[in-house]
Parts: C-alpha cells; sequence; structure tokens
C-alpha cells in the first residue's frame, strides 16, 4: 500500500537518497554531483503551501517524491509551476510515479494553478509517456542545453492546462 502525503524534515534522507540515484543514473535531473541532505533541506525550505512537496511512502520508507516549483521569479508567473517527480529504481513500475503525478496535479488544481509545466531531457520516455497520459501536451524544444554523461542533450517542454 502507498502512502503519498506532504514531505517532512524527517523524509530528507530518503528524498535525497532518491534524487541522488537519479543524479548518478539518469538524465532527469542535470545535476552532476550528488545533493547533500544540508542541499536538500534548503530545497525544501524553499517551497510554500502554494508550492508543496509530496513524497510516497511505503512500508513506511520513502520511495518517491513530488513537488511543485515556481516557473519564474517573476509575480506575472504565478499561476505557472514546474512539476517534478522522482521514484526510487527499486520501485519504479508500480504505478508510484502515476499516483505522484496524479496528486500533484489535484493540489495544483486546488492551489488555483492555471498551467503545469515538465522539462524532460531526451530520452526519458517513460516520464513523457506518463506526463502525456495526464495531458501534459509538447510545447517545445531547448536544443542540446544539458551536457550529461558526455553528451549534449535537448530538453522537450510539455505543459498542461488547468483551466
Amino acid at each position: 500500500m502507498t502512502t503519498i502525503r506532504p514531505a517532512q524534515t524527517a523524509d530528507l534522507h530518503g528524498i535525497t537518497e532518491i534524487f541522488n540515484e537519479a543524479i548518478l543514473k539518469t538524465t532527469s535531473s542535470f545535476f552532476l554531483e550528488p545533493r547533500t541532505v544540508d542541499d536538500m533541506r534548503q530545497w525544501l525550505e524553499s517551497h510554500d503551501q502554494r508550492h508543496p512537496v509530496l513524497v510516497a511512502e511505503v512500508d513506511s520508507r520513502v520511495v518517491g517524491w513530488t513537488s511543485l516549483t515556481k516557473w519564474s521569479e517573476r509575480e506575472a508567473y504565478d499561476g505557472t509551476a514546474e512539476t517534478s517527480f522522482y521514484v526510487k529504481e527499486s520501485h519504479r513500475g508500480q504505478g508510484i510515479g502515476r499516483q505522484l503525478k496524479q496528486r500533484i496535479i489535484e493540489e495544483a488544481r486546488g492551489l488555483n494553478y492555471h498551467t503545469l509545466i515538465a522539462r524532460m531531457a531526451e530520452g526519458s520516455d517513460a516520464s513523457r509517456h506518463l506526463n502525456e497520459q495526464f495531458g501534459f501536451e509538447f510545447v517545445g524544444t531547448l536544443k542540446e542545453v544539458g551536457l550529461k554523461f558526455g553528451r549534449l542533450l535537448d530538453v522537450h517542454i510539455y505543459q498542461l492546462m488547468l483551466k
């Protein structure tokens, strides 16, 4: 049974472990070096009621997380947020990413967001597929904007209109 709930400071070790796994093994994050728990604490503290972080918990262990993050510091963008989600490698393919994505979209609707953005590096087929299942539409590509694992990578931008 998976529980989705708001993230707490006590979840930071699990969140950090999951994020670092993605940093080291995938192109889902363009960080190149693992983050520390203190790095992630600052990140968590930068989120507020309007920009929630949720975790997926199985057997009292954090196995995934999702967030809404400011798209821009400029006030005119306040109705827009970027979505992110990460699932521990050992728990992928079990529907946890789907549950996280669904819940963060519900949160965004409840917070009266107008639109959500998702950015994905080329080759992130599972993430692209999941976002498309929730109605995110492809709106553009930023060509060769990230260098990871010795390759220049495109980033694809998807958008979901909520209203």
